[in-house]
């Protein structure tokens, strides 16, 4: 049995006092998906050692300055062996001047220290060098 009231409105304007959830619900689990989706990127910022894995391949464009460092800690221009830290930040000085900047990629040796690879990052940075990549290999398959 229903409970009926004086005030209660029979016909076409009675009030429903029902509320409909559904939408909510589905907003709130769409929310949730996304929150789902972007906390892994947020929380990827820190600096781990990565596994190798498959990258896109780009062609390496003409004006891309390619570094590399090897076992030694011995830096090489494209093919050419650097004396010294001031060769380096000399070239890269006259490559920052450049416009438009071309692509510094370094190839550093899985053998290398990490001190070697980051003195050619800090070299790269102070000369205003605006785009740095690392050069790997694709994993054994």
């Amino acid at each position: 049995m229903a409970i009926r009231y004086a005030s209660q409105q029979e016909g076409e304007d009675a009030l429903i006092a029902d509320i409909n959830t559904t939408p909510l619900v589905d907003v709130m689990l769409v929310l949730l998906i996304i929150f789902l989706i972007t906390i892994p990127v947020v929380n990827s910022s820190i600096a781990v050692a990565l596994p190798r894995e498959q990258n896109q391949q780009r062609d390496a464009q003409q004006e891309n300055v390619i570094i590399t460092v090897d076992a030694q800690g011995g830096t090489y221009w494209f093919d050419t062996r650097l004396p010294d830290r001031a060769a380096l930040t000399e070239l890269l000085a006259k490559i920052a001047a450049m416009q438009p900047q071309p692509e510094l990629h370094i190839r550093g040796d899985v053998r290398a220290e990490y001190e070697a690879v980051g003195r050619v990052v800090l070299s790269a940075q102070q000369a205003g060098i605006a785009r740095i990549g690392f050069l790997t290999e694709p994993p054994a398959r």
